[in-house]
């Protein structure tokens, strides 16, 4: 499985940042209220002040996203702006939004100009060394080699010995040589045991994470190894090539490199479309607990031989196998069984051909139960994969799941599992079942290629109209 330190590190953050922000705006309060001794008119009780900054906290995150402080080049200190600048203009936009939601609310959050500027420099100081806690724990975290990524440096240029000497020096820096495919001199005296005499020689015996590219040759090769194995790709650009850079930005150690990104839904994004599938899986478990309790029931007093819920190995992100839940549609002797198999065993062959034809679908197909044919209809038999979406194999929005024997079907297949498969997604919205397989791959590839939070949201509005519509689930 890739290494996952940029996540790591992004959510130790996140998770700081928010705690600082509430234990600020809390001491704030209590230093106004029952150290200051001078009388004030404060209409709001402390549970309602904290109940209100807690819902108010993702809007100081996006503040402090926005200022790029949970990019690794500024947690490491490699930017023209300091960390410690973007952090006090945080706070100060911070509080300037709580000021502004007051105004409009009336909640009288801050009946005292005092305690708007005491909050602010608590925010600041707090973050400060929230920040400096979360540094510690960072890299103890990467000094015991949990989620850092191996890196294969590959190149004849100066930068390469920049790159191996500060990846094998910097433990923290969440990289650890795996190899370097150089000539000799381009490589520190300590670090030629890292030497392999091809790429591909590399990749073959050094379990790569990430490939930095140092020169120009063969770029497009190279590229293309790295997706093919879900690698990261990192480009380190000439001096020339530095003011019309493509992809992000970043600087290991002192050498500034791009990262060519297959899609853009990595870093601070992919933290946040995990923190909303864990809360959206969470609360849809709850809501559609009894209506999942009387399906089970329903299947098994139709069936009491076999189980409810039906598990299925699908694929997922980086090509991981998972094993994906759903109520049994399905006749049991056909679950499992590819649909070829199944109608020659239930003596129609001639179904096949239509099947396939139609986007591996058919009206009135008789593998199915009565009761499989109502929860299909309905997105019921789908419930189960709330469970997948809070252990993390797959996102509530991605490309279809597919099963290992379809993805030969994909051209691009490389670039499909670069995200997580989704319970629903751009395919499904578009038609459903009632699409094309080569439309529907099409509108995958697309999705991983074009995401973003808008088209996320996008695409969960419509697939909650088709659901209640019921188009394309037959």
């Amino acid at each position: 499985m890739r290494k996952k330190s940029d996540f790591i590190l992004r959510l130790c953050l996140i998770i700081g940042d928010a705690l600082a922000l509430l234990l600020s705006f809390a001491m704030a309060y209590y230093i106004r209220v029952k150290i200051d001794p001078r009388p004030f008119t404060f209409e709001s009780q402390f549970f309602e002040f904290t109940k209100t900054v807690v819902f108010l906290v993702p809007i100081m995150l996006i503040i402090l996203a926005a200022l790029g402080l949970y990019r690794k080049s500024i947690f490491l200190g490699k930017t023209r702006m300091p960390e410690r600048g973007r952090l006090f203009l945080a706070a100060v936009l911070s509080v300037a939004a709580l000021i502004v939601y007051d105004f409009f609310v009336g909640e009288n959050l801050f009946p005292v100009r005092v305690m708007a500027v005491t909050a602010m420099l608590l925010s600041f100081v707090f973050l400060l060394l929230e920040r400096i806690v979360v540094r510690f724990i960072v890299r103890m975290i990467f000094r015991s080699d949990y989620a850092v990524k191996r890196a294969i440096i590959i190149g004849n240029h100066k930068n390469t010995g920049y790159l191996a000497d500060y990846i094998s020096s910097t433990p923290e820096s969440g990289y650890r040589l795996a190899g370097i495919v150089s000539a000799k001199r381009f490589i520190p005296g300590d670090l030629k045991t890292h030497q392999y005499s091809s790429l591909k020689d590399a990749l073959r015996k050094a379990r790569a994470d990430v490939i930095f590219q140092t020169d120009e040759k063969s770029t497009e090769y190279v590229y293309r190894q790295a997706v093919l194995r879900h690698l990261e790709y990192y480009f380190v650009p000439s001096e020339t090539a530095l003011s019309s850079h493509f992809g992000e930005l970043e600087l290991i150690g002192n050498t500034p490199a791009v990262m060519v990104m297959v899609t853009p839904l990595s870093g601070g994004f992919a933290v946040i479309k995990r923190t909303f599938d864990i809360v959206f899986s969470l609360v849809a478990i709850i809501i559609t607990a009894i209506p999942m309790l009387i399906t089970w029931i329903v299947l098994k007093l139709s069936d009491f031989r076999h189980s409810a819920i039906y598990s299925d190995e699908r694929l997922t992100q980086y090509n991981r196998k998972f094993k994906c839940y759903k109520f049994r549609s399905m006749k049991p002797e056909y679950s499992g069984m590819p649909a070829e198999k199944a109608f020659v065993l239930m003596g129609k062959p001639e179904l096949v051909k239509k099947y396939r034809k139609n986007g591996d679908y058919m009206k009135n197909d008789p593998r199915i139960t009565k009761v499989g044919r109502f929860i299909r209809r309905t997105s019921i038999d789908e419930l189960p994969q709330l469970f997948n979406i809070l252990k993390g194999d797959i996102s509530l929005i991605g490309p279809r799941a597919l099963k290992p024997e379809e993805l030969r079907s994909y051209g691009d297949r490389s670039l499909l599992l670069t995200v997580k498969s989704g319970l629903t997604g751009f395919a499904q919205v578009s038609g459903r079942r009632d699409i094309s397989f080569e439309e529907r791959r099409a509108l995958d590839i697309y999705y991983v290629r074009n995401w973003s939070l808008g088209l996320d949201l996008s695409i969960f509005f419509k697939t909650i109209a088709v659901v209640l519509r019921g188009e394309g689930a037959k």
